[in-house]
């Protein structure tokens, strides 16, 4: 049985309506979306993690993007409350699933608000970006939940882009990369690395030195690859018209199961 788990929600019939913040507005193709999310899905399982599908939330056209309602720390959750009014009745059933997995469930209350994809955890650290989604009442209640279980709270101001996490992720070794275009302030990463383009600062680390990333990224593959990592490329086409990245459509619990 794999020792990690992730997360995932299948796209609901609605996805086409989700939220654009950034970025023009572009057709969806709904059918092929979710042939890319199970792609996804069988690629997460391919590379030894254990899907975990969380229950459909059909009136919530953004619910597929199930990293936005939940921030895992060791073996706690913290359920957000979406900065969207329109998501908040996404984190029910993810409440449910993470319960259901034996987790701590700590929430957001108001007038806090906070996003999954405004997280960034490099190994004790939580960079937390405080733009649209996220305010500081979120960032407070973010350090209340885990500051006593030994993170460190980094708030990153931005601007440019709709999460943290659509700006920069982080390589197994802890070094931070993005696109610099997107990114507000690099300097307040310790190790920072820019890449070639927008959708290749977002990767999920699978284990070893594999990578997930987004086929719309090639030089930021062959960059990664140039540094010994081995890139694992799926085609999130339909999700990047929305905002997506391929962090973003999962969960991943490795530190209860590893």
């Amino acid at each position: 049985m794999p020792s990690k788990k992730a997360l995932v929600r299948r796209p609901g019939p609605r996805l086409a309506d989700g939220l654009v913040t950034h970025i023009t507005r572009a057709e969806v193709d709904v059918a092929l979306a979710v042939e890319q999310w199970e792609a996804y899905v069988d690629t997460l399982g391919a590379q030894g993690w254990e899907t975990v599908e969380v229950g459909a939330a059909d009136d919530c056209p953004d619910a597929v993007f199930v990293e936005d309602a939940v921030v895992m720390y060791k073996n706690v959750a913290l359920i957000t409350r979406p900065g969207a009014g329109s998501r908040r009745g996404e984190t029910a059933g993810v409440a449910e699933a993470v319960t259901g997995l034996g987790c701590s469930v700590n929430r957001i209350v108001e007038p806090g608000t906070l996003e999954g994809g405004d997280i960034l955890k490099v190994d004790d650290t939580i960079y937390v970006g405080r733009g649209g989604r996220t305010n500081a009442a979120g960032v407070r209640q973010l350090r209340a939940v885990f500051e006593p279980l030994g993170a460190r709270v980094v708030a990153v101001p931005m601007s440019t882009v709709l999460h943290l996490k659509s700006a920069v992720t982080a390589l197994p070794d802890g070094t931070v990369i993005g696109y610099p275009p997107v990114v507000d302030q690099p300097a307040l990463f310790p190790r920072f690395l820019p890449v070639p383009e927008e959708s290749g600062g977002h990767v999920v680390l699978l284990g070893g030195d594999r990578l997930l990333l987004a086929a719309s990224a090639p030089r930021t593959a062959e960059l990664l690859a140039g540094l010994g990592y081995e890139p694992v490329v799926v085609d999130i086409s339909e999700f990047e018209k929305l905002e997506g990245c391929v962090t973003c459509l999962s969960v991943r619990l490795r530190e209860l199961y590893s």
